[in-house]
């Protein structure tokens, strides 16, 4: 599925019961790499949230799902300088969101390097958002210890999918797992 805009990651033994648990709930299918499933959805956070439910009627689903990474936005990539360009523009539009706030982004990715270095991406995207909010008159912070925002980042391939979890969101949703 190249569209998709939900990775699922799966602890060892549990794909086959976290893959039937997905399909009840959208079209899920097997990503090109070991325990990774991926989904195209229309609501991202209510499968989100339905997959969180359902883990609650079956606690062994929950002991078989690592993570849930679902995307605001979503882009495909065929270089390094396009990868960063696009997460660039989408961490800018959160701007207001981060201004004055703790933060730090999260690099997940799957697929060929392309030059693109988790640690490198990760410090060009808070550098931007440091840069953007100290020019805005309201600096924010880089922060690992409960920061207010993460900005997570998954690839699989050439697509990347990018969403910024509040410290709020996280507590509430407990499959999020963002770092």
């Amino acid at each position: 599925m190249k569209d998709w805009n939900i990775i699922v990651t799966i602890y060892q033994e549990g794909f086959r019961r976290a893959l039937r648990a997905l399909q009840d709930i959208g079209r899920a299918e097997r990503g090109p790499y070991h325990n990774v499933l991926v989904m195209k959805v229309d609501d991202p956070i209510a499968v989100l949230e339905a997959l969180e439910h359902l883990t609650e009627e079956r606690p062994a689903l929950y002991d078989a799902i690592a993570r849930v990474a679902p995307a605001m936005r979503t882009f495909d990539f065929s270089s390094a300088e396009s990868f960063k360009d696009n997460a660039k523009s989408i961490v800018l539009e959160w701007l207001p969101s981060l201004a004055g706030k703790s933060f730090h982004a999260r690099l997940h990715r799957r697929g060929p390097k392309l030059e693109l270095h988790t640690p490198d991406v990760e410090r060009f995207l808070n550098d931007v958002i440091i840069e953007a909010t100290a020019k805005a008159g309201l600096p924010g912070r880089i922060s690992f210890t409960d920061p207010d925002a993460v900005m997570v980042i998954d690839t699989v391939d050439d697509r990347a999918g990018l969403a910024m979890w509040t410290r709020e969101d996280i507590a509430r949703h407990r499959l999020l797992r963002p770092d």
